[in-house]
C-alpha cells in the first residue's frame, strides 16, 4: 500500500530507517527522485534513492572517479552540482558502494528512507549518523 502518488508515479510509505515518518532531506538544493525535498521511493525509482546523505570532499571525489559526478553543475538538468556540506537523496547502492570503499559519506537517519535497508545495513547507517537538523 502507498501514501501518495507524486506527479503520477505509486510513492511508497513514508517511513525511515528507525520506523518513524519521514523527515525533510534538502529543499536547497531541492533533492529526492520526485525533487521533493525528501527521500520519497517508489517502483519508479530503480535506483533507491533513498539515503540522505551530508556530502564531504571525500565522498564527491570517490562519486566522480567511478562515474557519477555530482559536483559538477548539469544546467540542462537544473542542477547546481553539490558541494561539501549539502544534503542529497543519495542511491542506496551508491551509498554502500562507497561505504565499502571507505568513503561513504555522513547519513540522517531520520530523512532515509527505510527502503534504504534492502541494500545498506542499519548498523553501518547508525555509525555514520550526523544529526538531523542543519
Amino acid at each position: 500500500m502507498t501514501d501518495v502518488t507524486q506527479r503520477g508515479y505509486e510513492v511508497l510509505p513514508s517511513v525511515n530507517v528507525l520506523g518513524t515518518p519521514l523527515q525533510g532531506c534538502s529543499l536547497n538544493p531541492k533533492t529526492g527522485f520526485y525533487r521533493d525535498g525528501c527521500c520519497n521511493t517508489g517502483p519508479d525509482d530503480v535506483g533507491s534513492h533513498t539515503v540522505c546523505v551530508q556530502v564531504n570532499r571525500t565522498f564527491l571525489d570517490f562519486s566522480r572517479a567511478v562515474g557519477n559526478d555530482l559536483s559538477t553543475p548539469a544546467p540542462q538538468y537544473g542542477f547546481a552540482g553539490l558541494s561539501p556540506g549539502d544534503r542529497w537523496c543519495l542511491c542506496a547502492a551508491r551509498w554502500q558502494q562507497a561505504f565499502e570503499a571507505g568513503k561513504a559519506p555522513p547519513v540522517v537517519l531520520q530523512a532515509t528512507h527505510q527502503r534504504a535497508l534492502e541494500t545498506c545495513g542499519l548498523d553501518d547507517l547508525l555509525r555514520h549518523a550526523v544529526a538531523a537538523s542543519v
